[in-house]
């Protein structure tokens, strides 16, 4: 109760522009006297990439997932080097895409503020700014993280999108999520996109005997086959009607059993989780936006690096 007591603090006092100390080491306008324009540098550079290609808000929002959940926010899936070896490489990773927006912001820091702000500072500030374009919700970001220097393919182990709610909620547990982060965090699944391969199975063979996911609604295996042939890997939408606006439009899909993945239909298996989305859909989504930021700021706590821990890295591919 103190921790999320605390986090709603945060959330009030960065909406007032004060800045307040967390626990972990993290602060509102961390970088207000050693590089007083750093966030505003991040959000012009994050802004005119997303204004011109909406689809990098879903792709920089989901980079930034899958960092913290391996080592924790500390810019580790920037890193290139061993070639091959590090998180990038990791088959859940080979298809995040945004890594041009984080180094040309990192970049312009650079210039601005040389060997100041860290890369994972920068990836929790792009994932924000970037849904903002969208029309997404803002949420404080408390700065101060620094960049690990270690990355390694074999350890990702990320939460997947063919997970039962149990494992699903055991991956959260383990990073001090909650089964309500869960369910608001897969909310960003509205502005999703993914390819067919990833639902082959669910739609065309399910158990072995060509057939579908029985939770799926039948009308909606019907249109993603006419979308994803059995050979075909072409990108699908996750929620066509919203995925270039930030909105909860998703709970209406997964209310439906249009859900794209298990670890979406799977949202319904559990009484916590079928609560909420039953909720914003007859409240129109009318809590969501608080509730993914308030979501969004415990994720950026998740296994920070602050003090003498780690580095702050010159270029965000590599290790000083």
């Amino acid at each position: 109760m103190a921790i999320k007591n605390l986090l709603v603090l945060v959330i009030l006092l960065g909406v007032l522009g004060v800045s307040v100390a967390h626990p972990k080491g993290l602060y509102l306008n961390y970088y207000k006297y050693r590089c007083p324009d750093a966030e505003a540098i991040v959000r012009r550079v994050t802004v005119q990439y997303v204004s011109h290609e909406p689809s990098l808000a879903a792709a920089l929002l989901r980079m930034h997932f899958h960092d913290c959940f391996v080592r924790g926010c500390d810019g580790s899936i920037l890193l290139k080097y061993p070639y091959n070896e590090t998180e990038r490489y990791a088959a859940p990773n080979l298809s995040v895409r945004g890594y041009e927006v984080v180094d040309a912001v990192k970049s312009a820091l650079e210039r601005k503020c040389p060997g100041v702000v860290s890369c994972a500072d920068v990836l929790s500030l792009v994932a924000r700014d970037a849904v903002v374009v969208i029309n997404g919700p803002w949420w404080p970001v408390p700065l101060g993280r620094r960049d690990g220097r270690i990355s390694r393919k074999s350890e990702v182990n990320l939460p997947s999108p063919l997970a039962g709610i149990a494992a699903l909620k055991k991956k959260f547990f383990d990073k001090g999520l909650n089964t309500k982060d869960l369910v608001v965090l897969s909310g960003a699944h509205t502005i999703g996109i993914s390819h067919c391969s990833v639902i082959h199975q669910g739609i065309y063979n399910f158990t072995g005997k060509a057939d579908s996911d029985s939770s799926m609604n039948p009308r909606y295996v019907r249109a993603l086959k006419r979308r994803c042939n059995p050979a075909d890997n072409r990108t699908i939408v996750m929620d066509p009607r919203s995925v270039k606006k930030f909105d909860s439009h998703y709970f209406n899909m997964v209310a439906q059993r249009k859900g794209l993945f298990k670890s979406d239909r799977t949202l319904l298996d559990d009484p916590e989780t079928k609560s909420y989305i039953y909720t914003q859909v007859a409240t129109a989504g009318s809590s969501f936006n608080k509730d993914f930021a308030h979501s969004m700021v415990k994720l950026g706590f998740v296994e920070i690096l602050t003090g003498n821990k780690g580095e702050i890295r010159k270029r965000c591919a590599f290790v000083n």
